[in-house]
């Protein structure tokens, strides 16, 4: 009897301590199951609340896309419309009728507002249109024209002309070329028109209005401006070499290193003009007017000032040999470090001049 009471004994432990392994080995796995749970309730919530925001997220980019789209189709339908309006422009320049041409010529200048990438295709068909509607006549036509400056351009130039000075863009690389074109009477050059860099060579622009344009850098080799008027222009730098400027107004222009080698100034004014470092050789400037002008370091070497009319102006370094100042009027003009060799002073007015040598006196 003790032996199977102790038996059963042995078993009713054996199964306690089975049944506390199981029942904490269900606790060990529901405190390792606890946190997944958690982590994926946690995972879940955060989807349903981000669903929301992920659906304005789609929205929105595939709004951008339709955008995108949109504005691609718009560019395109905007450059098909500028090569319309630029075909329809060019054939109004081909018109007989001037109003029509006019209107071809703002059509232009419209486009060239509106569109940058055509700006320099623009610039090249008025400048092409303006030397083929304004050549230059034949030399015998030509000397008859220059004797009446009185005469205006055509409407359709002169707006071709305008168009030009008032170009949106300041800076280019494309060239601005209107050589051998008679602009007598040119109107639309003035106040603060953009010449700069253009090539006016052989150009005739007797009696034009250039009244504080940017001509710097410009290139009027041989050009006629005669009695045209230049007063505050720039022409810093620029070429008007063999140019004819008589009787030209010059005054307050600034020439500062402007090439007028062999340049015709007779009669012209050039009262407080700037002509620093300019090359003037032979150039005339018979009866001219400098009165005050800034000749500083100025090559005059050569040149034909008699006459002329330069009180109380600077010529201080300028290279004065050979010039002839016969009769000229230096009153208070300063001559200090000015290179004299052979410079001709007879009937010269000296009185209060700066830096001439006694023996030149």
């Amino acid at each position: 009897m003790k032996k199977e009471f102790g038996a059963r004994q042995l078993r009713r432990l054996a199964l306690r301590r089975t049944a506390g392994r199981r029942s904490r080995q269900r606790r060990r796995k529901a405190e390792a199951s606890g946190p997944k749970a958690r982590g994926r309730l946690d995972w879940l919530g955060l989807m349903v609340v981000s669903l929301p925001g992920l659906a304005a997220l789609a929205a929105l980019l595939f709004t951008w896309m339709q955008v995108g789209q949109a504005n691609k189709q718009l560019r395109i339908s905007e450059q098909g419309q500028i090569t319309n309006r630029f075909n329809a422009a060019v054939t109004n320049l081909g018109s007989a009728s001037v109003d029509v041409r006019l209107g071809g010529v703002y059509g232009l200048e419209r486009i060239m507002q509106d569109s940058v990438r055509d700006h320099p295709t623009v610039v090249s068909v008025l400048t092409a249109y303006v030397r083929r509607h304004a050549p230059l006549p034949e030399a015998g036509a030509r000397k008859q024209q220059t004797a009446s400056p009185a005469v205006s351009l055509p409407t359709d130039i002169e707006a071709a002309m305008g168009v030009l000075a008032k170009r949106p863009l300041a800076v280019e690389t494309f060239v601005l070329d209107v050589n051998r074109t008679d602009l007598r009477g040119l109107r639309s050059g003035h106040g603060g028109s953009r010449f700069a860099g253009m090539i006016f060579q052989e150009a005739d622009l007797t009696g034009a209005n250039l009244n504080g344009a940017d001509l710097s850098s410009a290139d009027l080799t041989r050009t006629v401006l005669r009695s045209s008027s230049l007063a505050g222009a720039r022409l810093s730098v620029a070429s008007l070499t063999d140019a004819d400027l008589t009787g030209a107004n010059l005054n307050k222009a600034e020439l500062t290193s402007a090439d007028l080698t062999d340049a015709r100034l007779t009669g012209a004014e050039l009262n407080g003009a700037v002509l620093g470092s300019a090359i003037l050789k032979r150039t005339t400037f018979r009866t001219a007017n400098l009165n005050g002008a800034d000749l500083t370091g100025a090559d005059l070497s050569g040149a034909n000032l008699s006459g002329a009319r330069l009180t109380y102006a600077n010529l201080a370094v300028a290279d004065l040999t050979g010039a002839d100042l016969t009769e000229a009027d230096l009153t208070g003009a300063d001559l200090t470090g000015a290179i004299l060799t052979d410079a001709r002073l007879t009937g010269a007015k000296l009185k209060g001049v700066r830096g001439l040598p006694p023996s030149q006196r």
